[in-house]
């Protein structure tokens, strides 16, 4: 996590921080983030259940989500895919690639504004 907030603050993007799902999930619902980077391996639930509750929820369900995992396994990919996950990071994190995964789904906002909320 404080890895993904350097590269964010490195690169001119404003970024929030959870230490687990519920939290997260709570800040996302408030604070309404451009885009949330989110750890598959977390405390308590787990990010592509708390992916998923988000993606149901109206207030939430627009935020594009970032799957983030250091465990990555032969279909992870499609089980963060399954749970509604926009894109999908391995670790260790490189900046160049979650830069590009940013561009991507927020091409406008980045350039605009230059500032995303995160929440990892």
């Amino acid at each position: 996590m404080k890895l993904a907030v350097l590269l964010l603050h490195n690169a001119g993007h404003e970024a929030m921080s959870a230490v687990d799902a519920e939290t997260g999930m709570a800040m996302a619902r408030t604070s309404q983030p451009d885009l949330i980077l989110m750890d598959v391996q977390l405390p308590g639930m787990d990010g592509l259940t708390a992916t998923a509750v988000l993606k149901h929820e109206i207030a939430t369900a627009h935020i594009p989500i970032i799957a983030l995992t250091a465990m990555a396994m032969k279909d992870d990919e499609a089980k963060s895919q399954k749970a509604g996950c926009d894109a999908y990071i391995a670790k260790p994190l490189r900046h160049g690639e979650l830069y590009k995964a940013i561009d991507n789904l927020l091409p406008d906002a980045v350039v605009t504004t230059g500032q995303v909320r995160v929440v990892p």
